[in-house]
């Protein structure tokens, strides 16, 4: 029988003429890298970025309305020095409800979506 063995990645909407935002947010705060979309999918806009073995794709909605509780949860291995970054970069975040195991938060792409940031302890 045929299972599901992980996820390639994850997409999260964002508004038309989003992609300047997009790339501040998960390349200059977040760290990830820009990965080139392939031509016949870059007409329709977005930007997809990549980390580790984690991949957000940003796609353009006509209609966008943010995701504020469906969400992608990034590990990330230095939480604190993140929310700093955040904080210089004027991005709140939110302190998340204990999770055994994990340190953990939320904050909002520049388009108001919800991301979780957890680290293993």
């Amino acid at each position: 029988m045929a299972r599901v063995i992980g996820i390639d990645h994850v997409q999260l909407a964002m508004p038309h003429g989003g992609e300047y935002e997009a790339r501040q947010f998960f390349v200059d705060v977040l760290g990830m890298v820009e990965v080139p979309k392939p031509a016949h999918l870059a007409i329709s806009g977005g930007c997809w970025f990549s980390s580790g073995t984690a991949h957000i794709h940003c796609g353009v909605e006509q209609d966008f309305l943010p995701a504020q509780r469906a969400h992608p949860a990034l590990l990330v291995d230095d939480l604190a020095s993140l929310v700093t970054r955040l904080e210089e970069s004027g991005i709140p975040f939110t302190p998340g409800k204990p999770l055994k195991g994990y340190r953990r938060g939320d904050v909002a792409d520049p388009f108001g979506n919800r991301i979780e940031l957890m680290q293993k302890l």
